[in-house]
């Protein structure tokens, strides 16, 4: 466990425009060297967030600190932070190696000592020989590179990424990602990423926060936000999820096993949480690549239902299927296809559904 103070707390923040209250409360620690995403919804507050730590906009209360000092007073260009903005924000009229020391040119830092760092930073972003292009001839890659190189140029104890990636083709996103996490743990440079993909959220960060309505609804790791959200929120808009209301109808202590009755019959599962009764009602959580689908009906295991095939769609590595249970639709993501062949609409099929299943309770 990490005893060292956060290099960056959140306290209270709070933030209103008119009438319309945007951020409700929002208090967090980041580790020194940690990678933490802000991830929701368009209009959850994430972007506002990332702009109050960066002094970009004002806060209405509440306290940023930074390495043990409260800076929310301070303008952007005294907070040692650095942002790069989703457009990157990088002047037309200059050169790469222009742009990359331009802070560096402003804090007066003598010529030759500018190029030195230019030509460390290229390096450092892999944009060697590339210092005297002009942006206008730069890849987007290169372009939110060279962001990158700018924004890390005066050695910040904070690194912002206002959604870096959105303004590049799915391919390039998936290559800058990992450029992004590897370059952030080489610096070991305390990071905050904003992005409404949950995917690329779940893919670069050490914590995840999840953000809703100007409130966090979780921080945890990824594999904690994903198999175990703390709400019904959470799991659907943290990848694709079946959700089957229930009612529990036994929990044994000894063997760490419940029985639910659900609409699609009675299901087994071990014992997450012990504190739920026989009788409550839950909710369960049973995402679509943890279901089994066969033509033939297994001889063994708990949870095997009948179903009938409603749609399938052939994405190559994957298959998805709607099947339905008397009358319940269910999401079955199938890997490697190839094995078993596609499963025809209205073909009859058996699903096996895991007993690790998260399980929600519900509000009185």
């Amino acid at each position: 466990m990490n005893t060292n103070p956060p290099m960056l707390i959140l306290y209270d923040i709070r933030k209103s425009y008119d009438r319309l209250e945007v951020l409700k409360g929002i208090s967090l620690g980041v580790q020194k060297g940690e990678l933490v995403t802000f991830v929701g919804p368009s209009g959850c507050g994430k972007t506002t967030l990332l702009r109050i730590i960066g002094g970009f906009t004002p806060l209405d209360s509440g306290e940023v600190i930074l390495d043990e000092q409260r800076i929310d007073h301070l303008p952007p260009n005294l907070r040692d932070t650095r942002i790069c903005f989703q457009n990157y924000a990088l002047f037309p009229h200059m050169t790469v190696a222009e742009n990359i020391g331009y802070g560096l040119k402003i804090k007066k830092w003598k010529k030759a000592k500018i190029r030195e760092r230019v030509e460390e930073l290229l390096k450092l972003v892999k944009l060697e020989g590339l210092g005297e292009r002009m942006i206008d001839k730069l890849s987007g890659g290169q372009q939110q590179r060279v962001a990158l190189a700018r924004a890390l140029s005066l050695e910040p104890k904070v690194l912002l990424l206002d959604e870096p990636l959105s303004n590049l083709d799915a391919n390039l996103r998936l290559t800058m990602r990992g450029e992004i996490r590897k370059l952030q743990e080489r610096l070991k440079i305390t990071t905050i990423f904003v992005t409404h993909d949950q995917f690329e959220a779940m893919s670069i960060s050490d914590r995840i926060v999840v953000l809703h309505e100007g409130r966090i609804q979780q921080i945890g790791s990824p594999v904690e936000i994903y198999e175990r959200p703390t709400n019904e929120f959470i799991a659907s808009f943290v990848g694709y999820v079946n959700f089957l209301d229930g009612t529990v109808k036994m929990v044994d202590i000894g063997f760490e096993k419940v029985i639910a009755s659900t609409p699609i019959g009675e299901i087994n599962f071990l014992l997450e949480r012990k504190d739920i009764d026989v009788g409550e009602r839950v909710k369960l959580v049973v995402r679509p690549e943890t279901i089994n689908i066969s033509r033939s009906e297994p001889m063994t295991g708990n949870n095997v239902f009948q179903a009938e095939v409603e749609i399938g769609m052939y994405v190559g590595s994957l298959a998805k299927y709607t099947v339905l249970v008397k009358g319940e639709k269910i999401i079955i993501d199938q890997s490697n296809p190839r094995e078993t062949g596609l499963f025809k609409t209205k073909e009859k099929v058996y699903l096996s559904i895991p007993q690790n299943i998260h399980l929600l309770k519900m509000k009185s």
